[in-house]
């Protein structure tokens, strides 16, 4: 197996969360809330304002209209519902949305296809980042579109290859440290330690720091530097 030379790393960010500035820098793509879960458009335009600063690629980082629950509450949706678009260079679904797509075909087939009309009334190719594994990216394939599996450095897995659901005790990784060693070993092995103890094969071509936690800029320092250490570098998909 060929050794890894480069990951995207990409962050939430325009989440009304005070260190966006100290991250961005730190990433190589953002994926910046749509004003559905979070954020509004001074927020959105502050956010692609720094993004064009660091030269990091933007995305757009549609959810759920439901503020009350971060966007993180499954919501029962009709696939004719499922219109998005924008002007960007990589769509990347947020929370109870993701999950819910990552899952179900007909959701997912529903958003994918809304997606490549849009794409083409833009004239542009958009990267749909998605669960490595996951129905989302198939049938984003299957749609002719550019996909990118995407891993998670701060949330543990299931032996599935799906992530633990935030109800879970631990299902977020807080400590820094653990989670800049989840992400460099994601991109240098494509390997995950599941909860059951067993490591389990994930695909990624991204990896995401969630730009709400406390410690997210921590654990992007600590992730470069592990990067760099294992000669991979950080570059964008789009």
């Amino acid at each position: 197996m060929s050794r890894p030379t480069h990951i995207d790393l990409n962050a939430d960010v325009g989440e009304g969360c005070a260190s966006d500035a100290q991250l961005v820098p730190l990433v190589s793509s953002v994926n910046i809330a749509c004003g559905a879960h979070a954020g509004d458009l001074a927020t959105m335009r502050r956010a692609v304002a720094m993004a064009q600063r660091h030269g990091v690629a933007i995305g757009a980082h549609p959810g759920f209209e439901d503020r009350e629950n971060f966007g993180r509450k499954e919501i029962a949706m009709a696939p004719g519902k499922a219109g998005l678009g924008a002007r960007v260079g990589h769509v990347k679904l947020h929370g109870a949305l993701y999950t819910m797509a990552s899952r179900d075909r007909v959701l997912a087939a529903a958003i994918v296809a809304a997606l490549s009309v849009a794409a083409q009334e833009s004239g542009s190719r958009w990267v749909l980042f998605g669960l490595a594994g996951s129905e989302m990216l198939s049938i984003g394939r299957a749609f002719g579109m550019r996909v990118a599996g995407e891993a998670f450095a701060d949330r543990l897995y299931r032996p599935d290859g799906t992530l633990c659901p935030r109800t879970e005790a631990g299902a977020v990784i807080e400590d820094e440290a653990a989670a800049a060693r989840q992400a460099v070993r994601l991109a240098k092995e494509g390997l995950v330690r599941a909860t059951d103890g067993a490591d389990i094969k994930v695909e990624a071509d991204t990896i995401c720091i969630h730009g709400d936690g406390p410690n997210a800029v921590g654990v992007a320092h600590r992730i470069q530097d592990g990067l760099e250490l294992a000669g991979i570098n950080v570059r964008s998909r789009s």
